[in-house]
């Protein structure tokens, strides 16, 4: 084992994603992220939404992937008058459960200060709760030894 201790350096994002369902990129703002924190190095990149109704894909953006996500989120979830949670904007109670699908979290592998991320794909804020204008998302990242 190296003598050499690992690293652990964090941030919050703010994201705005509005009053409509929304998929969020935020591949850019996590390799800026990595760019200051990493300083070049392996490890993992961590993000996490502190959000009851909001979750993290890693997906293909551009190809309008992330509007059939939604869609299909739309279609498992209807917002209508079956959900117990009653609060906020009819249906709302289908975005409590948004994140059992969606996780409010990822670790992706990060290789000599960059995503590791396939081709197509992109690290995505997913909200579909109207009512919540305002996001927040942790990055973590914690370098090898």
């Amino acid at each position: 084992m190296s003598d050499q201790l690992a690293s652990f350096v964090t941030r919050t994002l703010s994201c705005h994603t509005g009053n409509l369902e929304a998929v969020v990129d935020l591949t850019e703002q996590c390799e800026e992220f990595l760019a200051e924190a990493s300083n070049g190095r392996d490890g993992l990149l961590n993000l996490f939404v502190p959000h009851a109704t909001a979750g993290i894909a890693v997906i293909e953006t551009g190809a309008r992937s992330d509007e059939d996500l939604l869609s299909a989120l739309r279609t498992l979830l209807p917002a209508d008058d079956r959900w117990r949670h009653r609060h906020g904007s009819p249906g709302h109670g289908r975005d409590h459960v948004v994140p059992a699908l969606v996780p409010p979290h990822a670790t992706l592998p990060v290789l000599a200060g960059g995503l590791a991320l396939g081709t197509w794909q992109s690290v995505c804020l997913v909200d579909t709760n109207q009512d919540n204008e305002e996001r927040q998302v942790r990055l973590s990242f914690l370098a090898g030894s």
